[in-house]
Parts: C-alpha cells; sequence; structure tokens
C-alpha cells in the first residue's frame, strides 16, 4: 500500500464505509489526513483530442458530483501528461503503466489511483504482418522492422515479453528492430513494405482488417490475457490536501467504468459523440464510433500489485531501473476507490439529470 493510505486513521476509514451505504459515491465529511477545511472542487487535466477521457465521462454521468474538472489543453503523450501531474500543472494525468514506474523510480511525488484502459478481447493491439509474409515465428522476427507509436513503452514491452516467452536469447532480441512510426501511417508502412510488421490498435486496427491482405502474428491480448495498463496518477500534495475531492474524482472514474461495462456499446457511444459534440473543439467524432471497450480488467478500475510488477521487471531487464528500485504496492493507492463489488447495480446508475 502506498504510503497515502496513511492519510486517514483507521477510525475514520471505519466510519467512512460505514457512511458509503450503497450509493458507492457518498464520501465521508471527515479526514484524518489533516485536509484543509477548504478542499479545491476544480480539477485541471489534459484531453486528447477527439476521444473521451473516463474523467470526462463520469463528469457527464454526474458521478463526480460537486467536483468540476477544467481543461487546460490536450496531449498525445502519456508520459507527458503524468509528468505534468508530478509538477503541479496539472491535477491528474494517465499514462502506460511502464512510464508510470519510470517516473515513480525517480522520486516523483505521484501515486497511481486508478487504473483508466487496458487488454481485452476487444481493446487490444495487434502486431500485423502481410499476409504472404515469410513471418510466422518469434524467430523471424530476427532482422526485421516493428512499427509502433512509441518506444519503451506499451508496444515494445509487448514484443519484449514475445520473444522472450518464446525463446530468443538477449543477444537475437537485439536484431529485432523496433522503429517509431506514427498511427496513422503504420499500414501504409506496411502494405509498402518500409516495416515488416506493424503494431495496430482500435479503430486503425478494424480499417486495415477490413481491407484485408493482412493478417496478425500475435496480439496484446493473446500474450498476457484480460489486463490494466495504465493508471491516473496524482500528486502527492493533492492528495494530502483534497482527500475528499479525492475520493469524489476516484469512485466518480469507478462509477464511469462499471457504466460502460453494464451500458449496451450503442449508447456508450452515442454519449461519448455527444460529449465531444457539447465542448466545441471542431472534432472529428468518426474514430468514437468504432469504441469497443476501456479494457480494464479489475472491477472499478482497482489496482492491483501485478498491474504494476510486469513491468517493474521489463524495465529491470533493460536497464531502466535498478532490481529492486521500485516496489509495486508503494506506487498505487486504492484508498480513494470507494465503489464495492456489491454496489454495481446501483452505483452504475447517473445521479443528476445531466447524467439522465
Amino acid at each position: 500500500m502506498s504510503s497515502i493510505g496513511k492519510l486517514t486513521t483507521p477510525s475514520s476509514r471505519r466510519q467512512f464505509l460505514t457512511l458509503l451505504g450503497l450509493s458507492a459515491v457518498a464520501v465521508s465529511c471527515g479526514t484524518g489526513g489533516g485536509g484543509s477545511a477548504k478542499q479545491t472542487k476544480t480539477l485541471r487535466y489534459q484531453g486528447w483530442a477527439g476521444s473521451v477521457i473516463l474523467p470526462e465521462l463520469a463528469e457527464d454521468l454526474g458521478f463526480l458530483e460537486d467536483v468540476k474538472l477544467k481543461w487546460v489543453g490536450n496531449t498525445i503523450s502519456g508520459p507527458q501528461d503524468i509528468q505534468s501531474a508530478a509538477t503541479g500543472q496539472v491535477d491528474f494525468g494517465g499514462a502506460f503503466n511502464g512510464a508510470v514506474v519510470k517516473l515513480a523510480a525517480r522520486k516523483a511525488p505521484i501515486t497511481a489511483v486508478i487504473s483508466y484502459y487496458g487488454v481485452d478481447k476487444a481493446a487490444y493491439n495487434g502486431f500485423y504482418v502481410l499476409k504472404d509474409s515469410p513471418i510466422h515465428s518469434a524467430r523471424d522476427l530476427i532482422g526485421k522492422k516493428v512499427g509502433m507509436n512509441t518506444l519503451g513503452a506499451h508496444s515494445e514491452a509487448m514484443l519484449d515479453i514475445y520473444l522472450q516467452r518464446h525463446g530468443l536469447s538477449q543477444a537475437d532480441i537485439k536484431k529485432v528492430e523496433p522503429l517509431v512510426v506514427p498511427p496513422v501511417n503504420t499500414e501504409q508502412s506496411l502494405r509498402q513494405k518500409q516495416i515488416q510488421v506493424g503494431v495496430l490498435g482500435d479503430i486503425l486496427r478494424d480499417k486495415a482488417l477490413q481491407t484485408g491482405g493482412i493478417r496478425p502474428l500475435f496480439t496484446d491480448y493473446q500474450l498476457l490475457g484480460n489486463f490494466s495498463a495504465g493508471t491516473y496518477v496524482v500528486n502527492d500534495r493533492f492528495l494530502k490536501e483534497n482527500p475528499d475531492t479525492a475520493r469524489t474524482f476516484v469512485t466518480g472514474i469507478a462509477r464511469a467504468i462499471e457504466w460502460a461495462r453494464a451500458t449496451p456499446r450503442e449508447e456508450v457511444i452515442e454519449r461519448q459523440i455527444e460529449i465531444v459534440k457539447k465542448r466545441g473543439r471542431n472534432e472529428d467524432t468518426a474514430p468514437l464510433k468504432y469504441w469497443k471497450s476501456f479494457g480494464v480488467a479489475e472491477t472499478a478500475g482497482r489496482i492491483t500489485d501485478k498491474d504494476l510488477q510486469l513491468w517493474i521487471d521489463w524495465l529491470a531487464k533493460r536497464g531502466d531501473i535498478e532490481k529492486g528500485q521500485v516496489k509495486a504496492s508503494d506506487l498505487y493507492t486504492n484508498e480513494f476507490n470507494a465503489y464495492r463489488r456489491r454496489d454495481k447495480s446501483s452505483a452504475a446508475k447517473p445521479t443528476s439529470k445531466s447524467g439522465s
């Protein structure tokens, strides 16, 4: 458990859980962590153009109650987003768990509070080759180029794990060449044989498969099954000074995750399209029609040691961090996630007119 768990005394925690009841969003009035009398109710954040992130969905559904979001711009980088949270430029940020581990290893004052995306049978990335490609196994990748959106993150980790599991030595693994290729250019680069393997996900994957002529070598879902891959982090000072706001925020996201699970896909898509249209930023909503799942593995986005340990081990093998430098349980807390399994039916219901 993170040091953030010390913010509330055992008695106040029991009081909070008692008052919680079946709504899963009630927030205890008392805190033992020294939270100020006037806690901020506005959270600054960065969005993603053309996308609806879970906090935005939670706010639209009324799950954030009196907590408001303040958009300060968009980002295209998870590592940049959590760095901004660490420095206090925004109040929360989200990234691939490997990036969270690396930032925490540098003693950044952040704590992961909830998972927000992952991999399942509907939401996954595939490593695709041309249909007539001679590549059929991990060993066939030696000397080949693999295009992905960024290095040192999710896709490169999946590639390394795939190669390791199929018996390649470190010397052979170094002969496989991961390259940065913008996602929108990956399919074209693959078809023009500038790369031999391309990582594709979501709308880009579905469109490429619809065109035909490619096949998967493997997918991250085939490799590891259903797992949460990224978390939202919050600055430790913010959590200490605003524990009640943090509970409302995290639990609201938890409820949005379960709402999306329990709601027909078409309705979730329609809701996201409405949100994008209402904010009036001249964004293309077409990609949202391909949404299938947030892919979060655990109920309500609760974080487990294994969500982070996978990346701790991978980064240590790469030499990016030292073995034993960080401990998974020190990097996150579920303290602010008040959602409970038995609250599932009631907690997924919108709580305000804006969420009706």
